[in-house]
């Protein structure tokens, strides 16, 4: 098992190891565990947050062995580009790999555990939530300066951004599941417009991300910016439907 700590946390390096050994037999399960299994470890008062990621299929274990980094590899690297640019991402503490000879079996991805008020799903699926359209466009804030470092997360989904209300009363956004991200010099208007897609099917809430992401970027109208943004999310949710008919339709004839 190779192990790669950060600066902040390499004199733990004994009860982090002993935390990824000791994974299957210990720990507390966060979430459901389907895809990766994700368990909390006590680290002198800190809580740390282990993603094993799934053991990949036989030729993703060769890739990932001797051409493409790792998820746990990436969510890390990525982890601290965000925190350098100043976006929020929980403190990324380490990364660990385990390879046999033909190529990569497990790996985990260790960052600080973050308690959150709120994930962006809660502002989709609960329309009256307090507060509902200030933390929205203080979102539109967050994703523009993502933008505008270039940044494109490719998993910019409802529940990939944690949201915690501050003492003062402004929010605190943070992205997880890291391990798939582009960076471009600069982020092209359709790109921005693109990126934003995945996050809600509500045409009122675009409307209000439109409106908000307008006042930030004013080298295109209110009614471009809501005209592209919708054209894309829509796009998207026609593609997901279709997605999730064929899924069914494949599993009604298993």
């Amino acid at each position: 098992m190779q192990l790669h700590f950060h600066p902040d946390f390499s004199s733990y390096a004994a009860d982090l190891k002993r935390f990824i050994e000791q994974f299957d037999n210990s720990g507390q399960l966060f979430g459901d565990g389907k895809r990766n299994k994700i368990k909390l470890f006590d680290l002198d008062g800190k809580t740390v947050n282990i993603k094993s990621f799934k053991i990949p299929n036989l030729i993703n274990q060769v890739a990932y062995k001797f051409f493409r980094k790792s998820k746990a590899r990436r969510s890390f690297e990525f982890a601290n580009i965000l925190r350098s640019h100043g976006i929020g991402t929980p403190q990324p503490i380490a990364y660990a790999e385990d390879f046999s000879t033909t190529g990569l079996r497990k790996s985990f991805y260790l960052s600080e555990h973050l308690s959150c008020d709120l994930t962006y799903r809660e502002l989709v699926e609960i329309p009256d939530y307090p507060d509902h359209d200030n933390i929205l466009r203080q979102f539109v804030h967050f994703c523009f300066k993502l933008h505008e470092s270039g940044i494109e997360f490719l998993d910019h989904s409802p529940g990939n951004t944690l949201i915690r209300k501050e003492s003062d009363g402004r929010y605190s956004f943070f992205l997880v599941d890291l391990n798939r991200m582009q960076f471009h010099p600069a982020m092209t208007f359709d790109q921005r417009m693109k990126n934003l897609s995945r996050l809600t099917p509500k045409k009122e809430m675009v409307a209000v991300m439109a409106n908000e992401y307008a006042k930030l970027y004013p080298v295109q109208t209110e009614q471009a910016i809501f005209e592209k943004m919708w054209a894309f999310t829509d796009a998207f949710q026609i593609k997901f439907h279709k997605k999730i008919k064929l899924k069914k339709a494949l599993k009604f004839w298993k």
